[in-house]
């Protein structure tokens, strides 16, 4: 199980920096990084506004409200690299030899960053998903899983076609999931070390 742990982080990662280089190539970058303090007021504003239950209308295809932007902006460029920084600290690529860099870094203070950012990412994921379905689940999966939208905020990709894709991803998922069993995970796991049972 640590070693499907540690593989799934590292293909984390890996789609991270794909997403990291594609987000600075492309320019898509100025959508989820501040350019003004007036993103400060403006989120408090959206976020006055999802509290009442009526939602904001940007049209996320074209346009994400400054919340938006900062929750985007904390999971990519604070809470992914504290992840990766407070899991590598604690995970066995961290060498018992560096005993200098273990003295400035301790494992101790690697698990209380570690434990927190992960349930910011819980709760994210949560209020995500709320939000995904009750501000328009067709509009929002076609958005995300089928590449469907306008650049005028009142037209929406409102068919199917992201709702099955998603609906596939799902059936992929628990497939892994049930797939993901320690009879099944240790031969594959053997192929890159010993494994041993606690």
């Amino acid at each position: 199980t640590l070693w499907f742990h540690l593989t799934l982080d590292i293909l984390w990662v890996v789609n991270g920096i794909v997403f990291i280089i594609l987000l600075f190539v492309t320019g898509h970058w100025m959508r989820i990084v501040p350019t003004s303090w007036d993103v400060f007021p403006n989120a408090l504003s959206a976020g006055l506004q999802y509290l009442t239950l009526d939602w904001p209308t940007e049209n996320g295809w074209v346009h994400y409200n400054a919340l938006q932007l900062l929750s985007y902006f904390a999971v990519v460029f604070i809470a992914a690299p504290l992840a990766i920084i407070s899991g590598f600290r604690m995970s066995s690529f961290w060498s018992k030899n560096w005993t200098k860099a273990s003295q400035l870094y301790p494992a101790p203070l690697a698990r209380k960053i570690h434990t927190p950012v992960m349930l910011f990412f819980v709760i994210f994921i949560v209020i995500h998903v709320v939000l995904v379905i009750g501000t328009g689940l067709l509009r929002n999966l076609n958005t995300m899983y089928a590449s469907q939208g306008d650049v005028d905020p009142t037209v929406y990709a409102d068919n199917w076609t992201g709702f099955f894709i998603f609906l596939g991803s799902l059936v992929v998922i628990a497939a892994a999931w049930i797939a993901a069993r320690p009879s099944l995970l240790a031969p594959v796991a053997r192929l890159f070390g010993k494994v041993t049972a606690r």
